[in-house]
């Protein structure tokens, strides 16, 4: 933060490459690339912005075992949230917010675990695992209703 009394300005470049916990790149795409990804010092990455890592970068990360939580996964609160508030309308009845968030939270935990356990079984980073979920619940969902409603 610049002006902040104390601090020291910094790149965004050196921004990304702080030794931290988590990095949370959370504005810009295609931040993390082949030129940075092997100087990331993150223990894991929590994509809030949409796209910030390029496809070479996800498997820098992988055999550095860091761990990314993809966009795909990390964003899909406010599309769940968005989803309640649809049905809720629907039905004409609505949660109290105690109620949405612990929907919220079952939804994300089971979430990240059906990922987690894919890309363990398949020994693929989080990326992929979401896509080969995303596309397999596409398939069943077509073998159960065909392709037309």
């Amino acid at each position: 933060m610049v002006g902040f009394p104390g601090a020291k300005a910094i790149s965004n470049e050196e921004l990304l490459e702080l030794k931290v916990d988590i990095l949370v790149p959370a504005a810009l795409e295609n931040q993390l690339g082949p030129k940075n990804a092997d100087k990331v010092q993150a223990k894991l990455i929590a994509e809030a912005a949409n796209g910030p890592t390029l496809p070479e970068a996800d498997e820098i990360f992988y055999q550095k075992k860091i761990t990314v939580l993809p966009d795909i996964l990390a964003n899909a609160g406010g599309v769940t949230v968005s989803y309640f508030e649809w049905a809720q309308d629907i039905q004409g009845y609505f949660w109290p917010l105690a109620e949405v968030n612990q929907r919220l939270e079952q939804v994300m935990v089971r979430s990240y675990s059906d990922v987690h356990k894919v890309a363990t079984e398949r020994k693929v980073h989080n990326r992929t695992a979401a896509y080969v979920l995303a596309i397999q619940r596409v398939v069943d969902a077509i073998n159960i209703r065909g392709i037309y409603p």
